[in-house]
């Protein structure tokens, strides 16, 4: 009998019950089976059953947590042999809780519609429910996202909007467009609650380029912003013409993006399948690497600046330390069409990429195969992706006049959770993790269903990079011993480095 110190009037009173039982008999006469034979036994008992009873004493103050943070203390003894089938029975939940995640994945949230085709989309780093989206037919939306509404349109541009980008402060945004114009806007708040939709608004200012404009970003901490297009053009909000214009070698600089962290340096991808990097400080490009083919987009890394990823005709992603252009640190394949856009997470760990092939995929940054990818049967091709501010979400904008808000984890459960639900997921999660490598979790986890056309053509694709691998290997076996050089899987794509 295991009894707790709190209890100890009852264990008192059971106690007494059984010296009561017991010492019954000592008046009893010897002649009627009394005597001290009985008196020895009667002891024993009593001794035997005093050393049955424990106790455990232990100290509120050291089960009692101090804040909600703090982890619970559980005792546990891990002796093996005290739980045979332990693995057994985590392998059997592993399982379930693959098959749980893959039941429950519904990651599809909302369509927000067009009247064109999605051409660029932008999110506002001081709110976390509002996204901007501009059209190939020039008009651009603020939607408020958790009601699903057009907050603004915002009315001016002639030509298809090519690129978007926020200020610092959050409070105005600029456009750049095929009709040779950037425009500033200011951006109203986008609350919560339900409201009136604000009508039409006209731009605050507006620059005049010589040539369409195809890409657009906006410095982190200054009032200047780049323009990509014929040129790279580097214009602040106070002046009309750009203050400075750079250019190397490109007919067409299609995307541009600022460095998070060192406030001079930038860098653009043009139609010479070169990706350049660029020093405000400098009156020249700094340096550029030379691919096979074209990439389309380009984003840092906001937690390790010096990293980028860019977005290839080549079906893949290639992600670059500026520091080590002649080799890539990690190439993501699984694309089956040329990825057009490329967005970073905030935590830094993730980037989405969506593609001409009608879907958008999910990476790690060290991974190189997606760990999730997303397509509706209405989705056409993607032309622009984004997170959202806390990485809960994911936003695409295709051909289809629609953009499309996703949640970043398919299969898990929005809104306000107990304790005990955020245990079991994180128990589950970490089940996962210590069974991935098995058979039969690792198939599930990784099972995805994909449209016809794309299964075939990766199944193609397959075909086509198995075929090469077996020409080149027979090529080898029938060569001279070194005449043949296989340039690694992060290398063959780079042709030239240029400085």
């Amino acid at each position: 009998t295991t009894l707790i110190s709190q209890d100890r009037g009852i264990l008192l009173q059971i106690s007494a019950v059984l010296q009561e039982a017991l010492f019954f008999p000592v008046n009893v006469a010897p002649s009627e089976g009394g005597g001290p034979l009985f008196v020895s036994w009667r002891r024993r008992v009593t001794k035997e059953i005093t050393m049955k009873v424990k106790l455990i004493t232990r100290s509120e103050e050291d089960y009692t947590r101090e804040r909600t943070s703090d982890l619970r203390k559980v005792q546990r003894n891990y002796d093996p042999l005290l739980h045979p089938l332990e693995k057994a029975k985590e392998y059997t939940r592993a399982l379930n809780a693959a098959k749980l995640d893959r039941i429950f994945a519904k990651p599809f949230l909302a369509a927000l519609q067009h009247d064109d085709g999605v051409t660029c989309l932008a999110r506002n780093p001081k709110l976390v429910n509002s996204i901007v989206a501009g059209s190939a037919d020039g008009d651009i939306r603020i939607w408020d996202i958790p009601r699903q509404r057009t907050l603004r349109r915002l009315v001016g541009h002639t030509g298809a909007v090519k690129g978007i980008s926020f200020t610092p402060d959050g409070q105005t945004c600029v456009s750049a467009s095929t009709d040779a114009t950037v425009k500033l806007w200011k951006v109203p708040y986008a609350p919560f609650e339900a409201g009136v939709v604000q009508d039409d608004a006209e731009a605050v200012f507006e620059f005049h380029g010589k040539n369409a404009f195809r890409g657009i970003d906006h410095h982190w901490d200054r009032s200047s912003f780049a323009t990509a297009g014929v040129t790279v053009d580097i214009w602040d909000h106070s002046r009309s013409e750009p203050i400075q214009t750079l250019t190397w070698g490109s007919d067409t600089v299609t995307s541009v993006r600022f460095n998070p962290a060192e406030p001079d340096v930038f860098a653009s991808t043009g139609s010479d399948r070169a990706i350049t990097l660029y020093d405000l400080r400098r009156a020249t490009p700094l340096r550029k690497v030379v691919m096979q083919t074209r990439s389309n987009a380009l984003a840092w890394n906001p937690m390790e600046p010096f990293n980028f990823t860019a977005a290839n005709e080549d079906c893949c992603l290639y992600t670059f330390d500026m520091r080590k252009l002649e080799s890539a640190l990690s190439v993501h394949k699984d694309f089956v069409s040329a990825v057009m856009d490329v967005d970073y997470s905030p935590t830094g760990r993730e980037f989405v990429a969506g593609s001409y092939d009608r879907s958008l995929r999910i990476f790690s940054v060290s991974g190189g195969h997606s760990r999730e990818v997303y397509t509706t049967k209405r989705m056409q091709r993607v032309f622009a992706v984004r997170f959202s501010g806390d990485a809960t979400y994911v936003f695409s904008g295709s051909d289809d006049m629609n953009v499309r808000c996703w949640k970043a984890k398919a299969s898990e459960q929005l809104g306000i959770r107990l304790p005990r639900e955020k245990h079991k997921q994180a128990y589950n999660d970490a089940l996962l993790e210590r069974y991935k490598h098995m058979p039969e979790v690792k198939r599930i986890v990784r099972h995805r269903h994909l449209p016809a056309a794309i299964y075939k053509a990766a199944k193609t694709r397959r075909t086509i990079v198995e075929s090469d691998k077996r020409k080149l290997q027979r090529r080898i076996e029938h060569s001279a011993p070194g005449s043949i050089v296989v340039p690694s899987e992060r290398k063959k794509k780079i042709l030239a480095q240029v400085e």
